[in-house]
């Protein structure tokens, strides 16, 4: 209860602080800046105070007590902003409605059969997309609970946590205050879905002002998906039980096919439901563009001053969306600049180095702890031209069609949009090339598909104005026969490979953990405190890091390696322990293993030494996965219950 209770009085908070800082805005505007607000102060808060006092339930009461405090002192405070609120800048309710409800629905239910979903049998399932990156998520949240700070990998003691471990941390604030494991990661995830939607349709609105642009564009944000459609009609057409695959085989769905070279997979999906630091990133950086636009237009010194604190708490949240943002700004800088009146631009010049001198103050800290020695460090940052159209010798496909395949028809008028569009629009369209050009040029992490968070961002801005286009042709060929099957044809195209995939995720069931697993993981749970470590395997779906939240002494490669941090002598190490347990007693102690984790895993990717275990180690846990109790402390832990 006391989780639910604490995520209401954050977002409470964030609706007063808004009502306050964005009082000239309309009730829209304020509650759903005021949500997002209530979610930031909840990632960030909890953790600044874990800093002096660790991950724990008194550093969660200390930053309420800061929240409340902040929003009580804002009700107070006399503010320049008197004026007349400014409803009519906001787009109309039904329209906000139309596009936040049904996705938000849509979005509610794949993560309640994503989530850690409960079966008969005791077992853990997920879903497709879910089946990896869960996994990690799922161990960031429950190994920060009591945790020192800043953090370290649980999948990797003694290395820093360097991935944006906000959003998790969030998840990991509602668990260790009694939400349920599986509801603190779904609740925080469809509330954010929502504002991600509202925020979409906020800026789209204050882009374009045009409700049937703003319909359009986000149809074709949230349902994008390319030409995969074709491959898998063509598939079909040579084999007809091909078509069942589409639904039914392990990333076969139309927006997400490798083997043909479709990356730019669906938004939803592939990206907001598995990719939770990027649902948390999108969340916080689309009202920062929101504000971005009201500078421009308003140039008030304030809303500067608020965004460049706004944009300072992001690189935790979500690094691309931070440095999306960055280079945007930058761009639209050099463009106002520009273009404004000589008399003016001290002054415009002033509120761009204000914003981003208090963004560069509050984020460099997070980029020099956390960001930069993984990126920089880790040799992740490098030359890549062409994005994973590249080989490394030439491009695969030819450059224009690997872009229109990917990413559908619309790519084809975003030029012709940008011709037609107004001066501000040109800013912002050519912030967004800016975006396009730095992650078609760098690769930023080891796996080059991250680059698509960038790529991403881009598209969100200029979706909006390549919709306008789109209704303002429209409208101009209208004594053109048949328009009405052109615009079916387009939308047809655009949007039928993403729905394919929407609906195969929603019916894709996978399990995650079986029921033996997560009975052993509860056992060693039982007898653990937060310096415990357990002797796995290496496996990705870890039930012992990821449910369990404890420590062990490697996690997998696939994350590990992605994340540019050195890890092979740990994993040599696992296998040394588990083939030769009488022969490597010393890194039992090296890693101060206090539990050895046998399931079928490790069975099968290890020749596991059963009988020196048995000759070593007393047995404490034997249901399908055998538990060995190895240091002093375990073994007494085990013995005051009869297991030894």
């Amino acid at each position: 209860m006391l989780g639910y209770v604490y995520l209401a009085a954050f977002e409470e908070c964030g609706i007063i602080l808004s009502q306050r800082l964005f009082r000239r805005y309309g009730r829209m505007t304020r509650i759903w800046l005021g949500l997002t607000m209530g979610m930031m102060m909840l990632m960030w808060l909890p953790s600044l105070f874990a800093f002096s006092m660790d991950f724990t339930a008194a550093a969660h009461w200390c930053a309420l007590g800061t929240a409340l405090i902040g929003a009580g002192v804002s009700m107070f405070v006399p503010g320049k902003w008197d004026g007349r609120v400014r409803s009519a800048h906001e787009p109309p309710l039904w329209l906000a409605a139309a596009v936040v409800v049904p996705v938000t629905i849509l979005m509610a239910y794949m993560q309640h059969t994503h989530i850690i979903l409960p079966d008969a049998s005791g077992a853990l399932m997920t879903g497709q997309s879910t089946y990896g990156d869960l996994n990690l998520h799922l161990g960031i949240a429950t190994g920060l609970v009591n945790a020192p700070y800043p953090p370290e990998y649980t999948i990797l003691p003694g290395t820093l946590l360097g991935y944006p471990f906000l959003m998790d941390a969030l998840s990991g604030s509602l668990y260790l205050l009694g939400m349920e494991l599986r509801l603190a990661f779904i609740i925080p995830g469809v509330l954010m879905t929502a504002l991600v939607c509202w925020g979409f349709v906020m800026l789209a609105w204050e882009l374009v002002r045009d409700w049937r642009a703003v319909l359009l564009a986000s149809a074709l944000l949230f349902f994008n998906g390319g030409l995969g459609f074709i491959y898998a009609i063509d598939g079909a057409m040579a084999d007809p039980t091909a078509w069942r695959e589409v639904f039914t085989g392990f990333y076969k769905a139309p927006a997400n096919l490798v083997d043909e070279n479709i990356r730019w997979v669906n938004v939803l999906v592939d990206m907001m439901l598995p990719q939770r630091t990027l649902l948390a990133g999108w969340c916080t950086v689309i009202p920062a563009i929101w504000m971005l636009t009201r500078c421009i237009r308003e140039k008030d010194r304030m809303l500067f001053i608020i965004l460049g604190a706004w944009a300072g708490a992001m690189p935790m949240i979500h690094t691309h969306s931070f440095l999306a943002l960055g280079i945007l700004s930058a761009v639209v800088m050099v463009c106002m600049l520009i273009h404004v009146k000589k008399e003016s631009r001290k002054e415009l010049l002033i509120s761009f180095l204000l914003y981003g001198g208090i963004a560069v103050v509050l984020a460099l800290p997070q980029l020099l702890t956390w960001t930069f020695p993984q990126t920089v460090g880790g040799g992740s940052l490098s030359i890549r031209p062409n994005w994973v159209n590249w080989n490394g010798h030439g491009l695969i496909d030819e450059y224009f069609w690997f872009r229109i395949k990917n990413v559908g028809p619309v790519y084809l008028v975003m030029i012709p949009a940008v011709m037609i569009a107004g001066r501000g629009q040109k800013m912002f369209a050519l912030g967004a090339l800016g975006i396009y050009l730095i992650a078609e040029i760098f690769q930023f992490q080891p796996n080059p598909y991250d680059n698509n968070k960038l790529f991403y961002v881009a598209f969100i801005i200029m979706l909006p104005l390549a919709a306008k286009y789109l209704v303002t042709l429209y409208e101009k060929i209208r004594e053109v026969p048949g328009r009405r099957l052109i615009a079916g044809v387009f939308l047809f195209v655009s949007l039928f490979s993403g729905v394919l995939s929407v609906v195969r995720e929603c019916v894709s069931e996978y399990q995650l953990y079986s029921a033996d697993v997560v009975e052993a993981t509860e056992f060693i749970e039982t007898f653990s405190d937060d310096d415990t470590v357990v002797l796995t395997g290496t496996q990705h779906n870890n039930p012992v890091s990821s449910i369990g939240g404890l420590k062990i002494v490697c996690g997998t490669s696939s994350f590990l390696y992605y994340h540019g941090v050195d890890y092979t002598g740990q994993e040599r190490d696992v296998r040394y322990m588990y083939e030769d347990p009488a022969g490597r007693q010393d890194l039992f102690e090296k890693y101060g293993v206090d539990f050895i984790y046998v399931s079928s895993h490790e069975r099968a990717n290890y020749k596991v030494d059963t009988a020196t275990l048995n000759q070593l180690y007393p047995l404490v846990f034997d249901g399908g996965v055998a538990v060995y109790a190895v240091s002093e402390e375990a073994q007494t832990a085990c013995k005051k219950i009869g297991r030894i």
